[in-house]
C-alpha cells in the first residue's frame, strides 16, 4: 500500500526538507517518527526540497506499507510524537504508483512582508521599512505569465534538465501592515520565489522598471535579476495533484 501523507511545519529550525548529514531536517524527523510508529523503518519521499527556515502550510510526502492501515489512528500516534513545529494534516490512501514529486500538477506559494517592526514575526515575515509600489509591482508581477523560460530566476549550480516553468498565477494583496505575495505555477526552480520576490521588491522601490523584468528574463542570467529576499518569509502553501491517483 501507498500513503500520502498530508502535512505542515514551520521551518525555523530545520535545515529544510531533505534529510543532511549533520543538520536536522523535516524529512529526517518524519521518517524517524514513522519509523517509531510503525515498527520498522520507513523511507518517505517528498513533495519536493524546501530550504533551511522555509515553512509549509501545506505539503505531501509518500511512504509504502505492506500493510493497510487506519489513517486517523496513525495521524493521532504521529501528532504525539512530532515535534510541535510539524503537524500531520491527513494521511491519504493512494494507488501504487502515485508518486508525491512527479505526479503533482501545480505548486503554490506564498511570501511575506511586513512593514512593522513586530518581534512575534521575526522568523515568519521579511520586516521592509521603506514603502513599496504596489499597484507597479502588480504590473510586473502580470508579465510572468508570459514567459516559460526562468533560467534567470533559478540557482546557477541546479541540476535540472529544463529551466521551463508555466506560472498561472502572481500577485500580491496589501493586508492590513502585510504585503503577501502569491505565485503558483505547474513547477518552480530552486531559489526562484525567493528571486522574483527580490526583483519585484526593488521595481516596487523604483530601483528596477517593468521593461527591465521583461530584458532579464530574456537574458537568461541570475546576476541580472534582483536579491534573493531571506527564507524565512516564505511558504509552501499548497501541492496540488489529479483526483485520479487517490482511492476513494
Amino acid at each position: 500500500m501507498r500513503y500520502f501523507l498530508e502535512l505542515s511545519y514551520n521551518g525555523t529550525r530545520y535545515h529544510g526538507w531533505q534529510r543532511q548529514p549533520n543538520a536536522i531536517s523535516i524529512q529526517e524527523v518524519l521518517e524517524d517518527s514513522l519509523s517509531t510508529v510503525l515498527r520498522i523503518k520507513t523511507d518517505i519521499v517528498g513533495a519536493g526540497r524546501t530550504d533551511t527556515g522555509v515553512h509549509a502550510r501545506q505539503i505531501m510526502a509518500h511512504f509504502d506499507l505492506d500493510r493497510e492501515i487506519e489513517s486517523d489512528v496513525l495521524k493521532y500516534k504521529l501528532n504525539s510524537i512530532l515535534p510541535a513545529e510539524i503537524a500531520i494534516r491527513k494521511i491519504h490512501a493512494v494507488k501504487s504508483d502515485a508518486h508525491a514529486r512527479f505526479d503533482a500538477d501545480s505548486r503554490s506559494y506564498e511570501y511575506h512582508i511586513t512593514f512593522v517592526k513586530d518581534p512575534f514575526q521575526i522568523n515568519t515575515a521579511y520586516y521592509l521599512k521603506k514603502p513599496l509600489d504596489v499597484d507597479l509591482m502588480n504590473e510586473a508581477a502580470k508579465l510572468l505569465l508570459n514567459y516559460t523560460n526562468f533560467k534567470c530566476f533559478s540557482k546557477s549550480k541546479t541540476d535540472v534538465k529544463t529551466y521551463n516553468c508555466t506560472i498561472t498565477k502572481a500577485i500580491w494583496v496589501r493586508d492590513n501592515d502585510q504585503l503577501i505575495f502569491n505565485i503558483s505555477a505547474n513547477r518552480f526552480l530552486r531559489n526562484m520565489v525567493r528571486a522574483i520576490v527580490g526583483t519585484l521588491i526593488e521595481i516596487g522601490e523604483h530601483k528596477l522598471n517593468k521593461e527591465d523584468l521583461i530584458q532579464i528574463i530574456k537574458s537568461e542570467d541570475r546576476s541580472q535579476a534582483g536579491y534573493s529576499v531571506p527564507a524565512h518569509g516564505l511558504y509552501l502553501t499548497e501541492v496540488h495533484y489529479p483526483k485520479t491517483i487517490y482511492i476513494s
